[in-house]
Order: C-alpha cells, then structure tokens, then sequence
C-alpha cells in the first residue's frame, strides 16, 4: 500500500511536470508495468484526480487549472503529516527505506516553500507604504503586517479572521481575500465577508489583529465582476446614500483623472461644470473627498449631505475665526 501511495504521488509530479506524457515512459520512470499504470490511473480518476489521456500518443496531462502538489496542503494536513516523525521509529520496519527519504524530502520542501512564500510577501509588502495613522499606542507597522497577512492569505487562498473598526463599533470579521486597491492614503479590500455573507469593501488601516486561517477558499472571478458592475447601483439598503456633487470647471479634468472603485456616473454641462453622481456608504468619506476641492464642489443632492457640510463648515469658521 505505501508502495502505491508513493508511486502515485510520483504520477501526479511526472504529469504535472510533463504534460503529455506516455503511460510507457510514466512506466519506466515509476519502475513498473504499463498495466500497472493504467490501474493507478483508475484510482487516481476514482480520487477525482483530473488527469486525462488524450488520445493514441498523446498521454496524459491535467484538464482544466487544476494542480495537486504535495506541499498544496491545509495548515492541519501539514502538521499531520509532520507527526508521522514521532512514530517513524515505530513504522520504519514496516515500510521500505524509501519513504522515510520521500517524506523528509515532502517536509523539507514544504518548509522551503513556507519560508519563500513569507519572504516573497515581505518583499512585496515593503513596496507598499500607507499613510501613518496617528494612534495613542503609536503602532505605525500595524497597516504592514494587515497588507502582509492579506498578501500571504490572497497568494495561498486562505481566509482571515481579525477585528474591522467601522463607524459605530468594532467588530470580528472573516474575509475571503479577493483583491486590494491602492486609495490615495490607504489600501482597500474587496472580499467575501462570512458575517454579511456578500462580497464587500474594507478599509485596510481599519483592519486590526489579522490572522490567516487554515481553511482555503476558491475565488470566483465572475461574482468579482458582478460586485463591480452592481456596486455603482442605488442599493435597497439604508447604507447607501446616492449623492449628487456639481464641480466647477477648473476642477473638472482633476476629478477625471481620480480612480474610482466604482464608476460614478459623470455629465458636462454645457457651462462647462461637471455634474457627479455616485452611491456611498459613508458619507463622511465622500465629504471629506469633497472638502480637498473647497469651493469649487457644491453638493447638490441630498439635502442632509448639504446640512452636514454646512455644519462642518460653520466649525471651521469658528476655528479659524479666533484668531
């Protein structure tokens, strides 16, 4: 049975390695028979392998993305497999000299692969820089371990867990990492949110105490899509705030060249202003937005928005009016 197990193992590296490749060469490389291999391709069919023979001289290969490699494993799995170390002294008569070679050699890769996967990570990680946030404890690394984790569990396709400050309270989250988006002064996160159960945006710098679970998800590039074409739509949800902003036309080709995650919908008028309209969930953030171009942004639509900035504005001027 270890004899089989170690031999189909091999299979999945020679047909992963070697598309194509003939069950006469998968024979010899295994030292085994073709008949032999032609079996092991039936187990490993019945496993729900996908490797396919092509037709008369074409071998086999893998159909679709799929990819099985030793070191593609859960957290869980990993350290299963590595307690086999604790027992070998026991099993080692039991089994030939040459799976304790291939299991030190599945271990040492899985290490190497861990320790690159970290490196890479960092690596990519120092490339990015988020605005400081000034807090009492003064933690400034805390946003580049968030996009660290989030790098890492992105690359490998597992979930994170941790806590989300929204406006009104701070809550424990679950995210499935789908992508992250480079803001002016921060990073944004798009992912499958298990509370909710939708996809979602999250600030990155809101994201506290990320840890990278050992369960795997399947990004669905098509629901990936279907949150940004949807995103830009009036939602049923009081969350939304759909908000009309008029800019004059000296800001007008500023405005344009911004990045948006969702496309607003933008008119030129004829007086050459630009008329804005887009559908926010924090109007704070859209009026924060809008303050950078001072005069020359009116909010239009709704009329709270418009008492908000008005108040905001009336604070500034007792501010700047005492001195």
């Amino acid at each position: 049975m270890t004899d089989r197990l170690i031999r189909l193992m091999r299979i999945i590296t020679l047909v992963q390695a070697k598309p194509g490749i003939l069950a006469r060469e998968l024979a010899e490389r295994c030292e085994t028979t073709e008949r032999t291999i032609y079996r092991d391709m039936e187990a490993l069919s019945a496993m729900h392998i996908p490797i396919a023979n092509m037709g008369h001289g074409r071998g086999y290969m893998f159909i679709s993305h799929f990819a099985m490699y030793p070191l593609n494993w859960s957290e869980e799995e990993a350290q299963a497999f590595m307690q086999l170390a604790d027992v070998m002294e026991d099993i080692r008569p039991l089994v030939k000299p040459s799976f304790e070679s291939a299991y030190e050699k599945v271990i040492a890769s899985s290490q190497k692969q861990r320790t690159e996967r970290v490196e890479w990570s960092e690596q990519i990680s120092k490339m990015f820089k988020e605005g400081s946030i000034i807090c009492e404890n003064n933690n400034g690394d805390e946003p580049n371990r968030s996009l660290l984790t989030l790098l890492q569990a992105g690359i490998s396709h597992n979930s994170v867990e941790g806590n989300y400050q929204s406006q009104r309270e701070m809550k424990i989250v679950r995210i499935d990492p789908y992508c992250l988006i480079p803001r002016e002064y921060q990073f944004d996160l798009v992912g499958y949110c298990h509370l909710s159960q939708r996809i979602r945006t999250f600030q990155v710098n809101r994201l506290h105490d990320l840890k990278m679970m050992s369960n795997t998800f399947r990004k669905k590039d098509y629901l990936i899509q279907s949150y940004f074409r949807t995103a830009s739509k009036p939602k049923e949800s009081t969350e939304e705030t759909a908000v009309k902003i008029r800019f004059s036309s000296l800001v007008v080709e500023r405005v344009m060249q911004e990045r948006f995650l969702v496309l607003p919908v933008v008119t030129m008028e004829p007086e050459g202003t630009l008329l804005f309209e887009t559908s926010v969930g924090d109007l704070e953030e859209i009026l924060a937005w809008i303050s950078k171009y001072g005069p020359e942004a009116e909010i239009l639509e709704p009329e709270h928005c418009r008492h908000l900035m008005k108040e905001r504005l009336s604070r500034w001027q007792q501010v700047y009016g005492q001195s």
